[in-house]
């Protein structure tokens, strides 16, 4: 049993380190952190949940500030490059994405480069991870093998006296294909891993969100969430919470990239179609591009590439699904098997550190709705690329043709002025224009009011609430 009074010295350390005073629910998860990080037991995990603005984030930087001072250290993580960017600003230091961490590349025997666990050298060591609610339990396939959440905890327990801290919001979208959070589900991990876990979850709304309109209604959803009823509240518009026509949108973007520059508006639908169609239409009326892809442009990558970075790299491991770049220069365009591609130079946003990379872009998809390449289209990209390697001797001298052929691994990426839900996930940004779409009578239920209230909490000074029913605002 360790000393009690170990335990109320580290909660003073990590109280000295909070921008403000904690209420009586901070210091219920603050007495539990303390405990967890002091007791002397294995696989231990703590899933910290908290809805928005309750202080969860300024309550885990305070903790790994005072680590140190029991001789504990910390690695923050998070699912993507921009929740680990997030993360980084509110923790004040580096934070990582989990891929990055906890993989290492490797050649296998065909040349390909796979990605294999990476030796956990930490002790007395405790990795937190935020945005938990988005790691998937399910295969991650390509070069991954088995789930990010099995490898998270394979390597996490793999170190000397390593202890692991989900943290998260519950409410928010759950993993692409799944109805709810296992990383951040006792009840699933009970089943499914032999874990000593712990668990709370923050509720009240912390003073100094007290005025914020997007946390007064956030709590709402939250509420509703929790009540199980289905029905979406009715939203309050506030100073920092606008509804908006669709007429005024156009100028409304303008003033506030102005405020906040560019890359700190976004706006958010519930449709790839309709992500494309409002791209289409800013790269326009915004932008007044008028080529397909043009030096300024800003993307999102849509399917994971292990091709463009050099394996040693600092900043990421591989071009993940979901970083956000822009093109600073455009070097040649052309077209083959059938597909366009641009040769250009891309800023990483999330990865400022990461040098510009000279890329190849697979265009063809950039106006398409669908989310990447259909199978037909990459089934007929592979027999493109195949039919040039026939004039190789063997069968591993066209093995090798393919693995090298850079239109075969060019970048799958889509605009990133308008994105889903699901892609802005793990994100922040000052301003946010939401746009639901039209919701049929009697189809929002428990999925609208996730995707609503992940959407609104995605903004840290402004949401507009782009063509909302007025029957939705109070």
């Amino acid at each position: 049993m360790h000393d009690q009074r170990r335990e109320q010295q580290f909660i003073a350390q990590v109280e000295a380190f909070l921008p403000f005073t904690p209420n009586a629910d901070q210091r219920g998860a603050l007495k539990l952190l303390a405990h967890f990080v002091l007791a002397a037991s294995e696989r231990d995990i703590l899933l910290l949940r908290g809805y928005a603005g309750t202080g969860k984030t300024n309550l885990v930087s305070a903790v790994t500030k005072a680590l140190p001072s029991i001789r504990w250290r910390s690695v923050l993580l998070a699912p993507t490059g921009r929740a680990a960017k997030v993360f980084s600003l509110y923790a004040q230091r580096p934070a990582f994405t989990i891929h990055k961490k906890i993989f290492r590349p490797a050649t296998d025997g065909d040349g390909m480069v796979r990605y294999v666990l990476a030796e956990n050298l930490h002790r007395n060591t405790v990795f937190i991870v935020d945005e938990a609610s988005m790691i998937s339990a399910g295969n991650e396939g390509e070069s991954l093998s088995g789930s990010l959440l099995e490898n998270l905890f394979e390597y996490v327990y793999s170190g000397d006296n390593c202890k692991l801290v989900m943290v998260g919001d519950t409410a928010q979208l759950p993993p692409v294909g799944s109805d709810m959070s296992p990383a951040l589900d006792a009840g699933w991990l009970r089943n499914a891993w032999h874990l000593n876990i712990s668990e709370y979850e923050m509720r009240e709304v912390a003073r100094q969100g007290a005025e914020s309109g997007i946390l007064l209604n956030a709590t709402r959803l939250r509420i509703a969430l929790h009540e199980k009823t289905g029905e979406v509240p009715r939203l309050t518009a506030t100073r920092d919470l606008i509804p908006l026509q669709g007429s005024d949108l156009e100028d409304a973007i303008n003033e506030n990239m102005r405020e906040y520059g560019e890359e700190n508006v976004i706006i958010i639908t519930r449709s790839n179609k309709h992500a494309s169609q409002y791209n289409r239409s800013y790269r326009n009326r915004i932008k007044f591009f008028e080529e397909d892809l043009c030096t300024g442009d800003r993307l999102m990558i849509v399917k994971n590439n292990y091709f463009w970075l050099p394996e040693n790299s600092e900043e990421t491991g591989f071009i993940a699904n979901g970083d956000m770049g822009e093109v600073t220069r455009i070097i040649k365009r052309e077209d083959r098997y059938g597909f366009s591609f641009c040769d250009c130079q891309l800023r990483f946003i999330d990865y400022p550190n990461l040098p510009e990379q000279q890329v190849k872009i697979i265009t063809s998809g950039l106006y398409s709705d669908n989310p990447s390449l259909t199978r037909e289209e990459l089934q007929m990209l592979y027999g493109g690329v195949m039919a040039d390697a026939e004039g190789e001797a063997t069968k591993a001298a066209r093995a090798a043709f393919v693995r090298k052929n850079p239109y075969y691994h060019a970048l799958q990426v889509k605009f990133s002025y308008a994105i889903t839900c699901h892609k802005a996930q793990g994100g922040q940004w000052p301003a946010v224009f939401i746009d639901q779409g039209y919701i049929k009578e009697g189809k929002g239920g428990t999925e609208h009011l996730r995707w609503l209230y992940t959407a609104l909490t995605r903004a840290t000074q402004k949401v507009y609430l782009v063509n909302f029913d007025p029957e939705m605002l109070a």
